[in-house]
This record gives structure tokens, sequence and C-alpha cells, in this order.
């Protein structure tokens, strides 16, 4: 499976578990403790990547977190689509704001689905924004769509198959935004960190739009420099917005990569990312050539998945 992963940092809990045993058969989902009697309660059922679940927030009468096998995956609020819980997920809107004049409408590919949380935002901060998501989780998706469904006015098609093959059907200069969000278990896969896959991220944008993409590592950071690398082959602009931790090195987590063929708002991407509740940096320029520290590009031909989180990371 394919799907969106956060780490350790960007919203931590212990969600409510089950010592019994799941129904094999997906359309049986099995519904268990939440918040109580008289609300919600977590919805579980097995999809292709191990168990998904949707835990009621205890805080927001209509939100809900999604975990896959344990793991805090994305967070959605179906009162408040704009409201963005994880830290990297912000730092994803913030570009979404930033990418255009406010308000105009998008084109928007997103690679890798999870809950369909950058999508409902986009949707209800631009309307009439058309959306595609890629999510090769079908089983997932059925979920997502049954429990957690989208208004049913937004433009947003979603298609069931892998991010790369639905990235090629993608009709050339059609994008204004491309979101890569997208983990085999914990890790990106291999053929989604290569210069080839970026050539087609550019294929499909327009003319000054911008690209986003999810990426997680930690120390030595060898994989964030590298992706850093192979953007820089592809884009002539790039910034990254972090958590300071993660960019020192201190601990395994998100970075959220930004590239374009113009110059990006860096100066106002810095100022709301240093405002967030869980305050980022954005390294651009100098600073992040430095950062880099001559990391080679990845092709096809030697592209590796990103690395496994360490042991406790989702405690």
């Amino acid at each position: 499976m394919l799907r969106a992963l956060s780490y350790a940092g960007e919203r931590r809990w212990t969600p409510p578990r089950d010592n019994g045993a799941v129904a094999k058969n997906p359309a049986a989902r099995n519904r268990r403790r939440g918040r109580g009697a008289s609300g919600p309660e977590t919805v579980g059922a097995p999809v292709d990547g191990g168990l998904a679940e949707l835990v009621p927030d205890r805080e927001r009468s209509r939100a809900w977190t999604l975990l896959i096998d344990g793991a805090p995956q994305s967070h959605v609020d179906l009162a408040d689509p704009a409201h963005l819980a994880f830290a990297y997920q912000r730092r994803l809107g913030h570009f979404a704001d930033l990418v255009a004049p406010g308000g105009r409408p998008l084109r928007v590919v997103h690679l890798g689905g999870g809950a369909f949380t950058l999508a409902r935002y986009v949707a209800a901060t631009r309307p009439r924004s058309t959306q595609q998501i890629v999510e090769l989780d079908a089983r997932l998706v059925e979920l997502v769509r049954a429990e957690l469904p989208l208004d049913p006015g937004a433009r947003i098609r979603v298609r069931s198959t892998d991010a790369r093959a639905g990235l090629a059907k993608v009709p050339d200069d059609w994008a204004d935004l491309v979101i890569t969000d997208v983990f085999d278990g914990a890790r990106t896969p291999a053929h989604l960190t290569s210069a080839e896959f970026l050539a087609d991220v550019r294929r499909v944008l327009r003319a000054g739009g911008g690209y986003a993409a999810n990426l997680a590592d930690g120390p030595p950071l060898a994989h964030l420099r590298s992706q850093i690398a192979t953007a820089a082959t592809v884009f002539p602009e790039l910034a990254l917005a972090a958590d300071p931790a993660v960019l020192r090195g201190r601990r395994f987590g998100n970075a959220v990569l930004l590239a374009s063929d113009r110059e990006l708002p860096v100066a106002e991407l810095t100022r709301r990312v240093a405002g967030d509740p869980h305050p980022g940096r954005v390294e651009h320029g100098r600073s992040l050539t430095d950062f880099t520290g001559g990391a080679a590009p990845v092709s096809d031909a030697n592209a590796k998945p990103s690395p496994a989180p360490p042991a406790g990371t989702f405690d």
C-alpha cells in the first residue's frame, strides 16, 4: 500500500486499542471503543496496507484521525476542513495558500490519498478547484469515502492506482500544484525518489506551478539531503520546511520539500511556519545548499526507499 504517514512530534497520543480479532471481511467494519456511548466510536477496517482505524477527536465533534497499524496518518475535521492538525500538513497547506493568488481555483494532483485531508483543505479554501487524488489502496479509499464522505460539490476525482502510474496519465502543463505524500508501510517507495519521477512532476506542472513533498528521515539525514540534491536537478527554486530538531538531525521526523520554476514565497512561508503551534524553520538558498552538503542526486537506477523509522517512533 502507498500511503501518507506522520511521525513523532506531529501529534502524539496513544490511540485506543482492542484485544479482539478484526473481521477479515473488508465490508465488515469493527466499531470499537471511542468517545463513549453518546459519541462516535473508533471505526476499524482491514485495508491493503494493514488495519485502518478512524479515531474520533475528543476535542472536535466531527473530527477524526486516520491510523494505519497504529501509526497516525492524517486528521480530518468534517465540520472545518480548513483545520489542519498535523504540523507537516499545515506546512503543505501554507504552500497551497501561497502557490497562487488567494481565492483563485487551482488544479491539484495529490499523490497519496490518506483521508483526503489536503484535497478537502484546497476545496474549502479555493472553491471551484479541480483535484485528482491517486491512492493505490482501494479498500482505504472505500473506507474513507464511506465514513468521511467528500463534499459532493467538490471537484475531486480519486483514482486507485500507483502514484507514478497515475501521474503519467496527467496531461502536460495541467496542474498548478502537485503534492506527494506517499509511503509504503512507513517508507517512501524508491520509484518516487528519483530525478526521473520529478521530471514527470515538472511535465505535469504549469509554468509557475509548485511541487511539495512530505519526506521523512532521521540522523544522519542522508535521504533528505539526497532528495534535495535530486530536486535541484529538475527545479531551479527549492525550499525546505521542518521542525528545527529534525533539521539538526536530533530525531526522526517530517520535512516538507518545496520546488518551483519560479521564485518561491519564502518570506511569507517562513513567517507562517514560524507562527504555527509547532513552530518550524524554512531553509532556502545558500543555507539549503549548505544543508545538502554535496549529496548526490538519485536516479531510477540507484533509487532506494526512505529509511524505516526507528523503534518507538509512533509510541
